[in-house]
């Protein structure tokens, strides 16, 4: 049986190994590299496989602009939840509140206010959504399902209702330019650079600030958060405001890239959002979250959507691959949280 190794005595001049204290983070670094390296391994054969298939048509330079941008809806959209499900929480409501704040944002009287109405108003709504959710579990106790189960319901109801079954055209011109090729930044579709300073500022606030610190500490122990003075509740209110916040963002993007507002919007976005998230790294048990690993689930599932439909596949054939995908996912999480 091994010796627990002694204190130094008195006059001995060893030094303890720096490696020894920093090893645990080095190998908690390491295996997100490996887990980073790992989603871009499969992404490249995704890219191959769409190359070698469709070659013309995926490689075309419009194919990518496209799947980049329908990657950002979703993508702002799981950079929330990232932060959500890295607490120990669950938003099943954030594909309810885009529809409900897309077509709230896209009404008649809202529109009579122009580019700036439509954004104050689907951020606004956004928020609100998620105010509602924050208060419900943060200061109402209530389950975080149960919770975002009930907006997920209400909010459709309203969007339906708002709506009457039917498309609410944009005609702001401002709105409609963004999403014509005419408005591309060096190539670049302008939904796609929002895509991406939320991400950086997503991944900024999680892994540069005391609010992502708190966050992480929450989602791995809350009683222990709670004693090392972290305001617990508080804490979860303002993660659900900013999943709030993420679902306003993406239902202005929404209604940038279709030109309307539906109550069909945002349909299993939860769960598109969730899945890039869990893919990418982040314990659905909480205690930990990564922005890049959620970025390359979403990129990982958008494409996986492109090459199916440019090869007429069926849907029901993609959804068995995503499933599975998430299923390998999970079981490399266990995994790796057995062998820690």
């Amino acid at each position: 049986m091994t010796q627990p190794a002694s204190p130094p005595r008195p006059g001995d001049t060893r030094k303890v190994s720096p490696v020894d204290r920093t090893s645990p983070w080095r190998t908690l670094g390491a295996r997100a590299d490996v887990r980073t390296l790992s989603l871009l391994g499969v992404l490249a054969a995704l890219i191959l496989i769409g190359g070698i298939t469709k070659p013309d048509e995926f490689l075309d330079t419009r194919n990518l602009q496209l799947v980049l941008t329908q990657a950002s809806v979703i993508g702002v959209v799981t950079v929330g939840m990232t932060f959500v499900i890295t607490s120990g929480g669950i938003d099943l409501s954030v594909g309810a509140i885009v529809a409900l704040a897309s077509v709230w944002a896209t009404t008649v009287a809202t529109q009579d206010f122009g580019f700036a109405g439509v954004l104050f108003t689907a951020v606004l709504v956004g928020v609100g959504c998620g105010l509602v959710n924050g208060l419900l579990i943060a200061y109402g106790a209530m389950v975080p399902f149960i919770a975002t189960l009930a907006m997920l319901a209400s909010a459709r109801g309203l969007a339906l209702q708002i709506t009457d079954g039917k498309t609410q055209i944009v005609s702001i011109d401002g709105i409609l330019k963004l999403g014509e090729r005419d408005s591309y930044v060096l190539g670049i579709p302008p939904l796609v650079m929002v895509f991406a300073v939320v991400t950086i500022i997503g991944w900024l606030l999680l892994n540069r600030t005391t609010f992502g610190r708190r966050t992480v500490a929450v989602g791995g122990n809350a009683e222990a958060a709670r004693l090392a003075g972290i305001d617990v509740r508080r804490q979860r209110l303002y993660l659900y405001l900013l999943s709030g916040l993420c679902c306003g963002i993406a239902a202005f993007l929404l209604i940038i890239l279709s030109g309307s507002g539906q109550n069909t919007n945002g349909n299993l976005y939860e769960l598109d959002a969730i899945a890039a998230a869990i893919i990418g790294g982040t314990l659905l048990s909480g205690g930990r979250g990564t922005i890049v690993g959620s970025v390359l689930g979403v990129l990982i599932f958008t494409t996986i959507t492109n090459i199916f439909a440019l090869n007429n596949l069926q849907s029901d054939v993609q959804q068995i691959a995503k499933g599975a995908i998430i299923v390998a996912a999970v079981l490399v999480q266990r995994r790796t949280a057995s062998t820690t």
